[in-house]
C-alpha cells in the first residue's frame, strides 16, 4: 500500500478516536447518568453494553465514513457492516467498558485498518491519560509520536506478565486457569486490567513483558497487535501460529518471553 494512503487513514482514525475518547472522558464522572444493558447476543451475564459505547462508535463510524465511505467496517456493537471492499475498518469503541462502568480510568477507543488479509494501519487512544498509540505495516509503532519499542527483558523471571479472564464459562476458562498456575510462578508478576487492547499497546512500549488471552475477537487483537509487532515483538496463538483472527488466542511477548510463554502455554494445551 501507498504510504501517503496509509498516513491518510490514520490522521483520520486519529481525528475520530480523540472525538470518541471525549465522550468516554466527560461521561466517566457522572456515571449515575449513563445508561447500560447486558447484551442480547451473548449467553454471558457479564457482557454490558453503555449508552457511551454506542455514542462512542456512531462517533467513530461517522468520522471514518465521512473519510472512506465505501470501506467496510467491523465493529464492536454494530457487527459487520457486510460492504464489499479490500479495506475493513475494524473498531472497539471503549474497550475497557467494565473499567468504565466503575469509575476505573482504564480504558480506550481502538481503531485499526485491515487490507485484504494485513492490518496497515492502528489507533489506540486512551481519553483518561491522554496517550495516543499508533502503527502503521513496515513503519514502525509510536506513542504520542515518539517510537517505541518492547522492553529489552530477557529472562522470564524478570518478566511482568499481563492477561485477561474468559468471560464466559467453560473449557477457555479451564485452560485459562491451568496457564495462570503455570506462569504466575515463573514470571516476576501476572497483572490483569481489563482492556486487552491497552494490555498490547503497554506490551509494544515496554511497560509489559508478556501477555495471553484466550477467546477474543477480531476489536480486542486487531490494533494492539499490530502495535507490539511493529514495535519488536512477536503475536502468535498458542500453537505458535500467526493467524491469531482464526483462534482468537493471543500469545505475545519481546522475543525471548514470547518464546518461553508460548511454549509453557503449548504445553498445557
Amino acid at each position: 500500500m501507498e504510504s501517503n494512503l496509509i498516513t491518510g487513514a490514520l490522521n483520520v482514525a486519529t481525528t475520530a478516536a480523540r472525538e470518541a475518547g471525549k465522550l468516554i472522558a466527560q461521561n466517566i464522572t457522572q456515571l449515575d447518568r449513563v445508561k447500560v444493558n447486558r447484551k442480547t447476543d451473548t449467553k454471558s451475564r457479564t457482557e454490558l453494553v453503555s449508552e457511551i459505547d454506542l455514542m462512542a462508535e456512531r462517533t467513530v463510524i461517522h468520522h471514518l465514513d465521512a473519510a472512506y465511505p465505501n470501506y467496510n467496517i467491523v465493529s464492536e456493537e454494530a457487527g459487520d457492516l457486510g460492504r464489499e471492499s479490500e479495506f475493513c475498518w475494524i473498531i472497539d469503541p471503549l474497550d475497557g467498558t467494565h473499567n468504565f462502568l466503575h469509575g476505573h480510568p482504564h480504558c480506550c477507543v481502538s481503531i485499526a485498518l485491515k487490507h485484504k488479509n494485513d492490518i496497515v494501519a492502528a489507533v489506540v487512544y486512551d481519553p483518561l491519560r491522554n496517550e495516543l498509540f499508533t502503527a502503521r505495516k513496515g513503519g514502525g509503532a509510536q506513542l504520542d509520536g515518539r517510537r517505541i519499542r518492547v522492553s529489552d527483558i530477557s529472562r522470564f523471571s524478570d518478566s511482568l506478565l499481563c492477561t485477561g479472564f474468559p468471560y464466559r464459562e467453560g473449557n477457555t476458562t479451564k485452560l485459562w486457569l491451568k496457564t495462570f498456575a503455570a506462569l504466575m510462578p515463573r514470571a516476576q508478576s501476572v497483572h490483569r486490567t481489563g482492556s486487552s487492547v491497552l494490555d498490547l499497546a503497554y506490551l509494544a512500549c515496554g511497560r509489559y513483558d508478556g501477555f495471553w488471552e484466550f477467546g477474543l475477537q477480531d476489536w480486542d487483537i486487531a490494533a494492539g497487535a499490530l502495535l507490539v509487532k511493529e514495535a519488536g515483538g512477536l503475536v502468535t496463538d498458542y500453537s505458535g501460529s500467526t493467524d491469531i483472527f482464526k483462534s482468537g488466542n493471543v500469545v505475545a511477548g519481546t522475543p525471548r518471553v514470547h518464546e518461553k510463554l508460548q511454549h509453557i502455554i503449548s504445553n498445557i494445551t
